[in-house]
């Protein structure tokens, strides 16, 4: 899923200082998952900023609507007939959700209540970890499932470096070396002659690098 933190507050406050009625936009998506931007984070960020502007003197009237996605067109459509109704809408979606708000609404200033971080999963209750970089060409296969892209800080195909020790990064003592897990898992399976293997070249053409993605099904375009 999608990671997200929510802003700083006083960053959201500068964003919407110059406006008196804003919508405040949620969504049941991953955000919601990592309790940053669900119907129940929409409702406590809509009554700080109330609570803040009030105590400045320059009341901030707030609406909140939460949509099933917004990366989603029909979603972000369901808004169309209020938009007009105020100064600004302020998402609390990934990066994704204020992009499809400011492509259907044009008119309309958009803002972001989140910072997007990564692609992970909970590895406990109110922990997220990052697990997959998103480079279009899976290659996890190799390596017991693991990904040394996204949970090596080198991002090494190779190998590990020469830094780690004791099973630990040597950018942090808390990262896993995530390749002396791969090499203990390979062992432990008396498959350590795996890694021996001369594996073809990773095809990068499928990731970031190229510029934008798109995913096409052409089985569910109508």
């Amino acid at each position: 899923m999608i990671v997200a933190d929510r802003k700083p507050l006083n960053e959201i406050l500068e964003m919407v200082k110059d406006y008196k009625k804003i919508l405040l936009v949620g969504c049941k998506g991953c955000v919601t998952v990592c309790n940053v931007g669900g119907a129940k984070e929409v409702g406590i960020l809509g009554s700080i900023l109330r609570l803040a502007r009030a105590k400045e003197g320059n009341p901030l009237e707030v609406d909140e609507k939460t949509l099933e996605r917004q990366c989603d067109p029909e979603y972000v459509n369901q808004i169309k007939d209020v938009v007009d109704e105020y100064d600004a809408i302020v998402s609390m979606a990934c990066g994704v959700g204020p992009q499809f708000l400011s492509e259907r609404y044009p008119q309309k200033r958009i803002y972001p209540a989140v910072n997007t971080t990564f692609f992970g999963g909970a590895v406990q209750h109110g922990v997220w970890a990052e697990r997959c970089a998103g480079c279009g060409t899976c290659i996890i296969h190799y390596f017991d499932g693991l990904c040394p892209i996204a949970r090596c800080s080198k991002s090494l195909l190779n190998g590990p470096c020469g830094g780690s020790a004791g099973g630990k990064c040597e950018v942090s003592k808390d990262i896993e070396c995530i390749w002396d897990t791969i090499v203990r898992k390979k062992m432990e399976q008396g498959r350590l002659q795996d890694l021996l293997e001369i594996k073809p070249p990773k095809d990068w053409t499928t990731a970031r690098d190229g510029g934008p993605r798109k995913s096409v099904r052409e089985e569910l375009i109508i």
